[in-house]
This record gives structure tokens, C-alpha cells and sequence, in this order.
């Protein structure tokens, strides 16, 4: 006599199916998150470059240190310590982005951001053509910090608008070449440092479709070219980077490679100030820092300075002289053991690392948040 009827077997097996289904499907999933791009880009530290150090350039036999401020025509002095300048390093390009596995793992860790890819990359941008900015942005400030330092220091210099580079496909080429030197737009003179960005605004005023006329000096030629702006992004653009170009007193070169942007400014113009005045700037601390600068010494904003903290930190930078227009990024996120300090022109820099570095009161000193 049967008491109990056997267990049917059909749902344990719909039961292991079901199962098994499941991890089939998570696991498709974390393949998918590991290989599949996403839309976003991942700013992360970059390598961290003393000012007034070196650095090894060349490759296998031929690698060598090489001093990242070289002076010549004026007497130096000794350094001691750091003035570092930080950079951020991005994980992705503008075709190929990094994984949503990546993305993931980068909102979870403090050093590191993520953006989308359109704030660096524009739709249509290419990547050569933003390296190409980065590199013409890196040698406008080069060239700014010489004369921020110098017009510190009491020098009187000139300047020039100079062009940095051409983009394919832009307005400008074919009709403008990198060093052509603009002398003027529409009539308007443009001289001055602070011309870079009223070039912008006068192509904005002649707009599209209308050809703006330019005064340039090629290979010491004067000639007039006419250049019609394109739209891009809103906006009427000649497709161009230009560069402030100066005749200094003597000569001073920034021997650095392989880094693109501006943001190296200030701590350029404070390595070129320790350089070729007698004592240490900083003290001997090691001391780190970013922002960019303008020749008559105004202290810009820069991108990414929580990555930048993070560098200084692990470099083993203890003062931190930030841009004080991004204390509202700094805020809350300095690491332990790093003293932040808000500037706002070169001048403020240097007289605060001069508290600084006589071990003077520096309570009186601005901060961000304070």
C-alpha cells in the first residue's frame, strides 16, 4: 500500500533550469560591464614634475636628466626642495572609452573622476585635434609664465599673438600656418596679452559667413588674408590655437615633454622666480601646486584638481597652493597630510610661500573654505 505519492520531477528540473538561466545571464552581464564601452571618460593622477628638477628624457643608451627650467643670458641660483606641477592623466579617448566595469570601479575611488566624454571630446572632435589644443594650451603657458616671472621680477616685455596650430578641416586652413603672427582682425589691433581671448570675441562679432580680414607676419612678411569662420558647436571659430609669443631679456626655456594644457602655469612661473632670484622660494619644502597664469600674474581655474591633491599627496608634497576660483572643488576632499592654501595671483603665491618658508604665522594666510 502506497502512504505517499513520489515527488514529481519535473518542477526540480524547470527549478535547476531557472538557476542555471540566471547565471548564464550574470554572467553576460559581467562580461558585457568588462568589455562594453560606456559614454564617460575616467580622470585619474597623472605624473607629478618638479619644476625646478629634472626630467629623464630619451630612451635605453641615450636617456638622460634634464633640467625642466634651463636659463641662460642671467645668473641662477640654487634650488632646493620641490615645486611640483601636477597633471591628469584621462582613461580614454575620443573613440575609444573606457568599460563600464572601469566606470564603476572609478566612482567607488576617491583619486579618481568620472565625466562624460563630451567635456573633453565634442561631438565630431577627433583626438588629434584635441592634442594638438593640449599642446598649443601647454606652450601658451610656458610662454605666459616666463613672462608672468620676468614682469615680476621688474622686466618690461612685449608680446605678440602667434598661431600654435591649424585644425584640418577648419576655416583657417590652408589660409593660415603655425608662427604666423596676428597682428590684426577687422582693423582692431591685437598686441597684448590679453588679446588671446578678444580674438575669440571679434570672430564671434564678424560671425558666419561673412570673411573677417587678417593683418598677419609671415617669416617676417606682412600680408592680409581673408578667413571665413565656421560654426562649430554654436559658435562662429577659426579653427586655430593661438599662442602668446614674447621677446624676453634673455633666455629661458621649459624643457618638458609629453604633456599637453595649461595648467602648469603658475608653478612654472614660481620654479623660473626660484631660479633666478637668490635664496629658496619655497624654504626646501616640498612644495605642489597648479593653475594657470596670465603674464600680468592672475591665477586661473584649472580642471581636475581633486586628481591633482591625490598626486601632490602620494609625490609626497606636504603645501598645496590651489587656484582660489576652485575652492569649491577642494573642499572636502583634501587628503590627510596636505596643506592647502587659495591663491589668486602670482604675487599672493609667492609672498605666502615666503611665510611659509621663514616658518612665519600662517593663520593670516587665505584658504579655501576659510
Amino acid at each position: 500500500m502506497t502512504l505517499f505519492a513520489p515527488t514529481p520531477a519535473k518542477p526540480r528540473s524547470r527549478a535547476r533550469l531557472v538557476g542555471w538561466g540566471l547565471i548564464v545571464v550574470a554572467l553576460v552581464l559581467a562580461l558585457a560591464a568588462t568589455v562594453l564601452p560606456s559614454p564617460y571618460l575616467i580622470e585619474l593622477p597623472g605624473p607629478v614634475f618638479n619644476t625646478i628638477g629634472t626630467q629623464q628624457q630619451g630612451t635605453g643608451k641615450n636617456a638622460k636628466d634634464v633640467e625642466l627650467i634651463q636659463v641662460s643670458g642671467h645668473e641662477t641660483y640654487p634650488t632646493k626642495g620641490a615645486l611640483d606641477m601636477l597633471t591628469v592623466s584621462v582613461d580614454g579617448t575620443a573613440t575609444q572609452r573606457p568599460s563600464w566595469l572601469a566606470v564603476i570601479r572609478a566612482l567607488f575611488t576617491k583619486s579618481q573622476a568620472v565625466i562624460p566624454a563630451s567635456a573633453i571630446y565634442p561631438p565630431g572632435e577627433t583626438t588629434e585635434n584635441v592634442d594638438k589644443q593640449d599642446a598649443a594650451d601647454m606652450q601658451n603657458s610656458q610662454q605666459s609664465a616666463v613672462a608672468a616671472a620676468l614682469i615680476h621680477s621688474g622686466y618690461d616685455i612685449d608680446s605678440r599673438l602667434k598661431v600654435g596650430y591649424v585644425a584640418d578641416g577648419s576655416a583657417a586652413a590652408g589660409v593660415l600656418k603655425t608662427d604666423d603672427v596676428i597682428e590684426s582682425i577687422n582693423g582692431t589691433s591685437l598686441t597684448t596679452n590679453s588679446d588671446t581671448t578678444r580674438l575669440t570675441s571679434l570672430v564671434r562679432k564678424n560671425g558666419t559667413g561673412t570673411a573677417a580680414s587678417l593683418v598677419i607676419d609671415r617669416d617676417g612678411t606682412e600680408r592680409t588674408v581673408s578667413v571665413t569662420p565656421k560654426e562649430t558647436d554654436g559658435a562662429p571659430l577659426l579653427g586655430i590655437g593661438v599662442v602668446e609669443s614674447y621677446t624676453f631679456p634673455f633666455d629661458v626655456k621649459i624643457a618638458l615633454q609629453n604633456v599637453g594644457g595649461p595648467s602648469a602655469g603658475m608653478m612654472f612661473a614660481l620654479g623660473i622666480i626660484d631660479e633666478i632670484t637668490p635664496g629658496q622660494l619655497n624654504g626646501g619644502e616640498h612644495v605642489a601646486g597648479t593653475g594657470t597664469i596670465t603674464a600680468n600674474g592672475q591665477v586661473g581655474p584649472i580642471g581636475g584638481i581633486r586628481q591633482k591633491l591625490f598626486g601632490a599627496k602620494d609625490a609626497g608634497a606636504t603645501i598645496f597652493l590651489a587656484p582660489k576660483s576652485n575652492c569649491d572643488e577642494v573642499v572636502g576632499h583634501v587628503p590627510d597630510g596636505l596643506d592647502v592654501y587659495a591663491v589668486s595671483t602670482l604675487s599672493q603665491a609667492t609672498k605666502d610661500l615666503g611665510v611659509i618658508s621663514a616658518g612665519g604665522d600662517t593663520s593670516g594666510l587665505e584658504r579655501c573654505g576659510s
